[in-house]
């Protein structure tokens, strides 16, 4: 199919005739790009030992991926909008495709934490093309709600799949493979992709690069800073430096953005209640749950002395919980309207996070599968409304840059998120351990390192119920749907 170049045009794209097979494509790409998020995680431990990861590289494994993935989302939705989305979710598989095979054969911790940055840069033009294909092949309607169901369900149960088949191919095979997979999914998603997926139109225009550098810049600089704090201070000259710079950075972009002509964020795209209102809860909601992934599996390694693989399966309800609520989700929104789940949804995330607070050192997997289901659940009841309310109303020209900004707020709220939790793990592990220690005339066993390590999480996890209540608050007192949604 051409492309139709069109400064001026504002309506939508021709509607696709392969939709099923259109969805398996966006979905199976959606799926591989949001499970690299946290298929690393379970592998920590082996990586670390095979490729002797320095303490301070090992957290980069992770960050490297979600800083990049977040800070260039932005302009990885702008560039489908003025290159064509097809063309650019193509280019962003292809990159992703690439860099995960040659994560998978990095022979030192610098060059599989470079790869995992380009992974991020293919994954932050594909995500987010992802999603505004699924507005430019699908009819607004039952038909485009069943098909975000889908989609919402592939990045909802993405973490939690990550882990598990992190774990199996740790186990099982080798480490190397948790990057390998991605290369076949990725060759058949560019196979299927233009026999699949109509192109859609594209705008005149430009990108802006000074604004892309900055955000990314701002955002890379602001977690950097607040990860060094865990292991220095707050007052430290490395804490210090980068929380200003990004400060800086920020500012600069945001002059950038209302003095230039095209604008990376018009920010005229706020102006939406709803719209502003769904970014905000989306921020939340990846500040609180991102960086529960991580103290889980690290709670269940290496306190309860669980295997990759166990650990893996051990999310395994929570990643049916997520498809469940999702696909139910998508049904409901055309008979009940969003509201009802986006106020279901983000207490059922606040009530779980809440319900992990009470792990113990003592504590087993019924105790965890609780808490884990509830999250599940409304994580899967909230991503369709807000995927569906940050695209409605938008010009078919800045689809693109309305899903980026969502998915943006999800992958910066989750680096930002774990940088902080993990900082108040730290500091309240090493007071709790401190206290034993000194109760103990200066010895502290393992007994008792493993009690100031859960200690440590449940106080992260206290935080997080804070932030995810704070999300809740936010459906309740900012979203107001049309009395019409109802009924679409």
């Amino acid at each position: 199919m051409s492309v139709t170049k069109n400064p001026e045009h504002t309506g939508g794209t021709t509607r696709g005739t392969h939709l099923g097979l259109a969805l398996v494509v966006i979905s199976a790409a959606q799926l591989m790009i949001v499970l690299d998020g946290t298929i690393v995680n379970v592998a920590v431990p082996t990586i670390h030992r095979s490729l002797h990861f320095s303490t301070g590289n090992l957290e980069w494994l992770i960050t490297s991926y979600t800083l990049t993935f977040g800070g260039l989302l932005l302009f990885g939705g702008r560039t489908g909008d003025l290159y064509g989305k097809r063309r650019m979710f193509m280019t962003g598989i292809a990159l992703f495709s690439v860099a995960s095979l040659f994560g998978g054969l990095a022979t030192s911790d610098v060059w599989l934490i470079v790869t995992r940055g380009i992974q991020g840069i293919g994954a932050a033009i594909a995500s987010p093309t992802a999603l505004s294909l699924i507005a430019a092949n699908f009819p607004e309607g039952p038909t485009r709600n069943r098909a975000m169901g889908v989609y919402a369900a592939m990045s909802g149960a993405g973490g939690a799949v990550g882990l598990l088949l992190g774990g199996i191919l740790t186990d099982l095979v080798s480490w190397r493979w948790i990057f390998f997979v991605n290369v076949p999914i990725g060759a058949l998603v560019l196979f299927l992709a233009p026999r699949s997926l109509n192109e859609s139109e594209t705008t005149a225009g430009r990108l802006d690069f000074p604004g892309a550098l900055t955000a990314t810049g701002g955002m890379l600089s602001l977690v950097y800073g607040v990860s060094n704090a865990s292991e220095h201070s707050w007052t430290s000259l490395g804490t210090e430096l980068p929380l200003a710079l990004a400060a800086v950075l920020l500012a600069v972009f945001g002059v950038i953005e209302t003095r230039s002509t095209k604008p990376l964020v018009p920010f005229r795209i706020f102006a939406d209640r709803n719209r502003s209102g769904v970014y905000a809860m989306m921020l939340c909601i990846g500040t609180a749950v991102f960086s529960m992934f991580f103290f889980l599996t690290q709670f269940l390694q290496n306190v309860l002395g669980w295997s990759p693989i166990a650990t893996g399966l051990g999310f395994l309800p929570m990643t049916v919980g997520i498809v469940v609520a999702a696909s139910t989700s998508s049904r409901l929104v055309g008979r009940i309207g969003i509201r009802p789940p986006l106020l279901v949804g983000p207490a059922g995330i606040v009530i779980g996070l809440a319900g992990l607070t009470r792990l113990r050192v003592t504590s087993g997997y019924l105790d965890l599968i609780g808490p884990l289901v509830i999250i599940a659940l409304g994580l899967g009841l909230s991503f369709v409304p807000l995927a569906l309310t940050a695209v409605s109303g938008v010009q078919a020209s800045e689809t693109g840059l309305a899903s980026a900004l969502l998915s943006t707020t999800q992958q910066v709220g989750g680096a930002l998120g774990l940088a902080v939790l993990a900082t108040i793990a730290i500091s309240s592990a090493k007071s709790r351990l401190a206290g034993l220690a000194a109760a103990a005339h200066g010895h502290a066993g393992t007994r008792a390192i493993a009690i100031a390590t859960t200690h440590g999480y449940t106080s992260a996890f206290e935080v997080a119920t804070c932030i995810a209540l704070i999300g809740l608050v936010l459906s309740i007192a900012v979203i107001r749907p049309p009395k019409l949604a109802a009924t679409t």
